[in-house]
């Protein structure tokens, strides 16, 4: 009989990426009998494709962590599950109430948590260190029997005996077929994901106003209020400025939709200097370089190596427009060099940095940490 496996989310969509498509269809294909349980969505998901629970989702913060909880505890534990894989810290009290001697519990974490909540807005800014400090005592009792899974490499440095699963893309056929790599003929800059102050929604509003001939296009999740700031900060260029995604969510599909499209100059990731970002490889990086966009995006240190390494597009200042401005008429003017940045990056994911390496860890480290019945 097939190892039973519950994938656990009160936070993420149903179908983010990470858990849907990569964690759970790769487990499912590889023969475990998996089940998700995630908050309700508009978005059908296919029970020939996957056994799904929904919960009740909960807009409230904590609303959702008491009674959400409760009522995935009550449908995990149901399960009797031989893998309990779940995804959000909130669910580490679950996770320790449903372990036992027969089971395999598994943390996935998929940021830097202690460093996200020091940039959490709804906490004051005096308290968000002493929560960050007591998330981080909490954390290490719960999770002391459970095994843990890290998103990035550099989380290593905190949980040295995470299991690294990176978050490298999924390559679709249609993607590597795409061809006009590094198009140089187009005013169009693409940003995707959650379009947020941290991940630098207002240096990429500014950029049809430092060049004049750009485009800006958000393809993520925003809230039609930070929206609405974006254009006011854009003044008299938010003509120029482009949302998919504006109080809805944007399922993978149609992201990739995006990146198919011929017309774009480079993707941008150009945040602002914070030490959740620091470090952190960000999962666009990726997908631009797998759909042949260079990129453009901040100088941080860590970053500035991952560019100069993979040679795959142009790092600038954050904080200074004339760097930017040379960056994009750098990528326009010379479409050679654009090409060969576009071509770097696709090889450098075709390579090794894609869903196909992090899938076969999955599964041999799946059978490593098999429980003993």
């Amino acid at each position: 009989m097939s190892a039973k496996v519950a994938h656990l989310t009160t936070v993420h969509h149903p179908l983010d990426p990470r858990i849907y498509y990569k964690q759970c269809q790769s487990l499912n294909k590889a023969g475990y009998d998996v089940t998700l349980i995630a908050p309700e969505a508009n978005e059908h998901i296919s029970e020939d494709e996957l056994q799904t629970i929904t919960i009740t989702k909960h807009n409230n913060k904590f609303k959702r962590m008491i009674f959400s909880s409760l009522e995935l505890y009550k449908r995990a534990k149901q399960l009797k599950a031989d893998y309990y894989h779940f995804h959000d810290p909130e669910l580490l009290p679950v996770a320790w109430l449903l372990k036992n001697k027969h089971n395999t519990v598994i943390y996935d974490i998929h940021e830097d948590y202690e460093t996200a909540m020091l940039q959490k807005e709804y906490l004051p800014k005096p308290l968000r260190r002493v929560v960050a400090k007591t998330f981080k005592l909490v954390e290490k009792l719960f999770s002391r029997k459970m095994e843990k899974v890290i998103a990035e490499k550099y989380y290593n440095e905190k949980y040295p005996t995470g299991q690294d699963i990176l978050n490298y893309p999924i390559i679709s056929e249609r993607i590597l077929n795409k061809e006009n790599l590094g198009n140089t003929k187009t005013n169009k800059l693409l940003y995707t994901g959650n379009v947020t102050l941290e991940r630098g929604a207002l240096h990429h509003a500014e950029l049809p106003a430092i060049d004049d001939q750009v485009e800006m296009h958000f393809v993520g999740y925003c809230r039609k209020p930070f929206a609405e700031q974006i254009k006011e900060i854009a003044g008299e260029t938010e003509n120029r400025i482009y949302f998919k995604g504006i109080d809805e969510y944007v399922p993978k599909d149609e992201i990739e939709n995006a990146y198919m499209q011929d017309d774009w100059l480079a993707g941008v990731a150009i945040f602002p200097p914070t030490d959740h970002y620091l470090k952190k490889e960000l999962t666009k990086f990726f997908e631009y370089m797998a759909a042949g966009l260079p990129i453009i995006c901040s100088n941080f240190e860590k970053w500035d190596e991952f560019i100069l390494k993979h040679n795959c597009g142009i790092t600038v200042d954050p904080n200074n427009p004339a760097e930017i401005k040379q960056a994009i008429e750098t990528l326009r003017s010379k479409p050679e060099y654009a090409k060969q940045l576009a071509e770097n990056g696709r090889k450098a994911v075709l390579d090794g940095l894609h869903w196909g390496v992090e899938e076969n860890k999955l599964i041999k480290w799946y059978e490593q940490i098999k429980p003993h019945k």
